[in-house]
């Protein structure tokens, strides 16, 4: 049996920025773009990895969720409270650079990690932490 990461999904609060992010600024492509019962879902993915997405989702994607499960989902969102992804990186000093430029919110530096990479992390729009690593040459 050969089982594969296909999709993660990251909750977003407003679709149009987490493409200037997403898209824009760590240059993943634009693989869908949906909208239904009012709500959007927007899939994006690394050229080099056709075959696993990363879909950008409303906070609480269910349209029968109570206003107070909104309400408590939004904040939990804009705290970052809501986990993110990490990336691979062939050059993470690089990376950061980029997307500090860009005017990414910076949460660490590029540090080398006493388990094996050099990472950052960064905020994205909606406040989803996200970290970039590269393996240590040894």
């Amino acid at each position: 049996m050969n089982i594969k990461l296909a999709q993660c999904f990251i909750a977003v609060d407003d679709h149009d920025k987490a493409l200037a992010f997403y898209r824009d600024v760590l240059g993943l492509e634009v693989r869908n773009d949906v909208g239904f019962e009012g709500m959007r879902w927007v899939t994006v993915g690394s050229p080099g990895q056709p075959d696993v997405e990363i879909v950008l989702e409303p906070p609480l994607a269910d349209r029968n969720a109570s206003p107070s499960d909104r309400q408590a989902m939004a904040e939990l969102l804009a705290k970052g409270l809501l986990r993110g992804v990490i990336f691979s990186t062939d050059d993470v000093d690089a990376t950061f650079e980029r997307i500090r430029a860009a005017g990414g919110e910076v949460l660490q530096e590029p540090i080398d990690q006493p388990y094996g990479v050099r990472d950052c992390a960064f905020r994205d729009p909606a406040g989803n932490m996200l970290r970039f690593n590269e393996p240590r040459k040894r």
